[in-house]
């Protein structure tokens, strides 16, 4: 098994316990297109309480990524209830599975096509 399918298993794993009907191929997809920044530990999690992280989520990933006009207060609001949804108690919030339910938010799932 190759490292990108362990991660891949690791995040599903995880996954289920917020969305147990996932998409396990846009997960793949978005697993893949987050590149070695998954093999690095500080990369590979989401710190929901750094805001200059939220933001280069926003700027970088909703905007940039998935091509996103919304308003940033819009795009903000996204970020925190994806933080919310993860909970407050869980330690690994994956950047995959973060990126992976804000796809799922605003119906992008055409730009992993």
């Amino acid at each position: 098994m190759s490292k990108l399918d362990e991660k891949i298993e690791l995040y599903s794993s995880k996954i289920k316990d917020i969305e147990p009907k996932f998409n396990a191929d846009l997960l793949a997809k978005v697993t893949k297109g987050l590149g070695p920044s998954i093999y690095k530990k500080d990369a590979e999690s989401i710190a929901c309480s750094s805001s200059s992280e939220l933001a280069r989520v926003r700027e970088s990933f909703l905007k940039k990524k998935l091509g996103l006009k919304e308003d940033d207060a819009t795009l903000d609001a996204a970020i925190k209830g994806v933080c919310e949804k993860m909970g407050s108690s869980n330690r690994n919030k994956y950047r995959a599975i973060f990126y992976y339910l804000l796809v799922e938010k605003f119906s992008k799932q055409d730009v992993y096509a």
